[in-house]
């Protein structure tokens, strides 16, 4: 089975469980970018609650007609220093805050000129993290519908393409799931979060790895 997905800023840790059973992952790389969504935002949780992070994007206003492998982050905005000084009051006396500082960090001061870069990059490093080692490849044209007789991406096998777009979101109101897509919040069992009470689903990814670092996948509901 290949997943389709979009590419995230530091997804839900859902994502990673519904890879786990994945042959290959497929990156759409040519729909138009959509703003309020999981490709420039993640949540994480601070003493204060959950907190939004958000990526500043160029030209946000046109957002929407432009593709999203072409969307510029405005560096114009110190997002950097407030999403780093963000995470480091919220998990820097968490277990394994510091185990994956160092790799964040640096592709955050690397200043990737695109979105959709910096957000691969992370991706590649979080497969990293937890050991997912899939071929990873990129969307040739935009597809509303996939089937198996659509085109892919000539390296890809022939395997089912499972479509995971727009699966995760945060806005409260989604798409009712299809009986083979299970919630979000069924793939990751509760684990001890930095701040309570009780657990809070649906954050980053960011959020399960400082808590629990290599053991982090075991904590997946995987289908």
């Amino acid at each position: 089975m290949i997943l389709l997905t979009e590419l995230h800023y530091h997804p839900p840790a859902a994502l990673f469980a519904a890879l786990m059973p994945a042959d290959g992952i497929l990156l759409e790389a040519h729909e138009h970018y959509r703003k309020q969504t999981y490709r420039n935002r993640c949540l994480i949780r601070t003493a204060q609650g959950v907190k939004p992070l958000t990526v500043p994007v160029l030209d946000g206003n046109r957002a929407e007609k432009v593709s999203v492998s072409a969307i510029e982050i405005d560096y114009r905005q110190n997002w950097i220093h407030q999403h780093w000084r963000t995470l480091q009051t919220a998990y820097g006396n968490s277990p394994y805050f510091e185990y994956y500082a160092d790799y964040l960090h640096d592709i955050y001061v690397s200043k990737p000129v695109l979105l959709f870069d910096l957000n691969q990059q992370f991706l590649r490093l979080l497969l990293k993290c937890f050991r997912i080692t899939l071929p990873l490849h990129l969307t040739t044209e935009y597809h509303a519908e996939y089937s198996n007789n659509s085109p892919l991406p000539t390296l890809l096998p022939s395997y089912p393409i499972l479509d995971r777009r727009d699966w995760l979101t945060p806005k409260a109101a989604t798409k009712t799931p299809g009986p083979d897509t299970p919630a979000a919040s069924e793939l990751v069992r509760p684990y001890p979060q930095v701040f309570g009470p009780g657990f809070e689903p649906n954050l980053s990814v960011l959020d399960l790895l400082f808590s629990q670092g290599p053991a982090a996948g075991s904590f997946f509901n995987v289908r």
